[in-house]
């Protein structure tokens, strides 16, 4: 690498500048107080665990983004972090031992080898919350409400909310006992809504024909509420397990459309997205301009029973920088500007205005910038042989 190419970071990796880097760290402080509000206790996970700890419970897409090096002290192989939730259930599962609902939040940097491609980058900066210990679909409720509220905090508008539901899928392919090719191909398919090629797989598999109907029509179910209605109608002989589903699918559907009726619902009932690891509603919310999920999320139960204690599970994610990128204004011209020179007078106020909250931007011998590029909407000047706090165009 030559002198000139040294400022170059690696394809994926950003770093965070004024004034973006001073709304993430307030954004972050507003939402963790949110959390902190409705119950949620932080923890801060480590950046580095063990590999067979890291990716227990999780899909192969987490595997490929995961860093991995050799622990030196113990000869095991170790992996960055590059999705905080795993570790968060490791720590409900083992270290805490809570009974009862635990409510967990954290905002950690994760590290990936390949990007995210629902939120992008590969260095995020990821804000979670996790709710242990709760199958109902409140706890679901609770969760899609956080991840509202918090894209509200961030100053988002026009949100379009999208949910899917893993366990319709899962149920009606173990009923099917498909063949692990046959069902892969048919995921594949259903993934892309490849109708042709889904109807034409189903026509060669030999599983009963409800559930053919079910699976073909399943894809097809995407759109606004009466998607529910459209599958209680298609499933006529469907499993009581999936009657369940649909009923609680439609119970938060309706809390959260008439709570927030701004925001846009959508339905599809063969989303897939995280089908290894959730296990039960998925959603993502959007806003325009974003071509990425700003908030993911879903149910994920059962994932702390490799750490020895099995669990009801659900959460959602943020990228804290696409979070903060919703706010494009710069922060507060709001800031006293203090004078050089060694004055003890001069110290003391300086150091009872910092103490009372203020910001207090003390200028350097021979400085040549002033009191606005440093936010100043005030300056420190000596009147009637006091020091005074004026407006700067005074």
């Amino acid at each position: 690498m030559t002198m000139a190419d040294r400022w170059l970071l690696p394809d994926g990796i950003d770093e965070v500048l004024p004034p973006l880097a001073l709304r993430m760290e307030s954004l972050r402080r507003a939402l963790l107080d949110l959390y902190h509000r409705w119950g949620y206790d932080l923890v801060v996970p480590p950046p580095v665990e063990f590999l067979d700890s890291l990716l227990t419970g999780t899909g192969s897409d987490l595997e490929l983004q995961t860093f991995k090096l050799t622990d030196q002290a113990s000869g095991r192989m170790m992996g960055l972090s590059a999705d905080v939730t795993p570790q968060v259930a490791r720590m409900d599962a083992h270290s805490l031992r809570r009974p009862g609902p635990s409510r967990l939040c954290y905002c950690a940097n994760a590290l990936r080898a390949t990007a995210d491609q629902y939120q992008g980058g590969r260095n995020p900066v990821q804000l979670g919350l996790e709710l242990f210990g709760h199958s109902g679909i409140d706890a679901d409720l609770e969760i899609v409400r956080l991840a509202l509220e918090s894209l509200y905090l961030a100053g988002a508008t026009d949100v379009h909310l999208a949910f899917g539901h893993i366990g319709i899928y899962r149920v009606l392919t173990e009923a099917a006992g498909l063949d692990a090719a046959l069902e892969r191909d048919l995921f594949e398919a259903i993934e892309r809504k490849a109708y042709t090629e889904i109807d034409a797989l189903l026509e060669e598999a030999e599983i009963d024909a409800s559930l053919r109907h079910m699976l073909a029509r399943l894809p097809r179910l995407h759109g606004g509420l009466e998607v529910i209605t459209e599958a209680r109608e298609s499933f006529l002989d469907m499993p009581e397990e999936i009657s369940a589903q649909l009923e609680q699918f439609e119970h938060l559907a309706r809390r959260i459309g008439a709570e927030h009726p701004e925001v846009e619902l959508y339905f599809d009932l063969a989303e897939l997205r995280g089908y290894q690891y959730h296990t039960g509603v998925v959603f993502a919310a959007y806003v325009p301009g974003y071509g990425q999920a700003l908030v993911k999320g879903g149910r994920y139960d059962d994932t702390g029973r490799a750490f020895g204690r099995s669990r009801p599970a659900t959460g959602c994610s943020m990228e804290l920088k696409l979070l903060a990128g919703l706010r494009e204004q710069l922060p507060p011209c709001d800031g006293i500007w203090a004078p050089a020179g060694e004055n003890g007078e001069l110290e003391a106020i300086v150091a009872k205005l910092r103490a009372a909250g203020e910001r207090v931007v003390q200028a350097l011998p021979g400085q040549v910038t002033g009191a606005l590029d440093h936010r100043c909407n005030r300056r420190l000047e000596r009147i009637d042989g006091e020091w005074r706090c004026v407006p700067l165009d005074a």
